[in-house]
């Protein structure tokens, strides 16, 4: 069996010190086949949340895949924002929006971020066509005999949860990663856990959310979630940060519009 740690929004500067210490421990404890960390490394894009951020990633001492979440890009200074917006990144640039590949799965990146965007709110998810169809090509060179998840910041479609995403062209890019034998998509941005399956001309592909580590909690107290793969199918374990027992997500259908 492959085991993934799903971890999404940290937000260093903000982080929960204690719940960042829990998932260090069963890091430590459990030696998952890799961690996959889909955004918001940071609170504000600054200089020591970084620092931080980046330190803990290579403590870990795990297969990392790191995505970039909106908090990510630099927020007060707009030349930065627009012309290197990642340069802060250079300490683990080789583990930035990079495939991985395992017995079993394939994980690849699709960028939602956008350094601007025609609409006030520039934190909500942008799907770019290059930034899919990097995607899609990465799909069709992957092994066929795997299953193949995606990583990005923000959920594609709205999932039912305090927080949204609005991500624009999100439904067309979740339709074309069905068709292209995508099986799930990884996501965080909503600091909730969810496993919702879309189908799309006949095809499944299960929307993914993984929960916050940061102090930003909304209805879900801090967790993570663990992926189970083997045989050919896989289930979600949303891992939080109580007494209370581990619990597979069950895996929903959308709500209606």
């Amino acid at each position: 069996m492959i085991r993934l740690f799903h971890v999404s929004d940290v937000h260093f500067g903000r982080e929960d010190k204690a719940a960042v210490a829990w998932f260090d421990a069963l890091v430590a404890a459990e030696q998952p086949d890799a961690v996959v960390m889909t955004g918001d490394l940071t609170m504000r894009a600054r200089s020591r949340e970084f620092a931080a951020g980046l330190a803990w990633l290579q403590s870990l001492g795990r297969p990392v895949t790191l995505e970039v979440g909106n908090h990510d890009l630099p927020y007060w200074n707009m030349l930065d924002r627009i012309f290197r917006p990642y340069h802060r990144y250079h300490a683990i640039e080789r583990v930035i929006e990079q495939p991985l590949d395992l017995p079993g799965v394939t994980i690849v990146p699709l960028v939602t971020t956008r350094r601007a965007q025609w609409r006030f709110n520039w934190s909500k998810g942008y799907v770019s066509r290059n930034a899919l169809q990097k995607t899609l090509n990465l799909i069709a060179d992957a092994p066929k005999d795997r299953l193949i998840f995606v990583a990005a910041h923000h959920p594609l479609i709205e999932p039912h949860t305090r927080a949204s995403a609005q991500t624009h062209r999100g439904a067309e890019a979740i339709a074309a990663l069905a068709v292209a034998g995508a099986n799930a998509v990884l996501t965080g941005h909503v600091h909730d856990a969810f496993d919702i399956a879309h189908k799309v001309d006949g095809h499944t592909i299960r929307m993914i959310g993984a929960g916050t580590l940061s102090e930003r909690t909304r209805a879900d107290p801090p967790s993570f979630n663990e992926i189970r793969i083997g045989g050919g199918a896989f289930e979600v374990v949303c891992r939080k940060m109580t007494s209370q027992p581990d619990t597979v997500l069950p895996v929903e259908k959308p709500q209606p519009a």
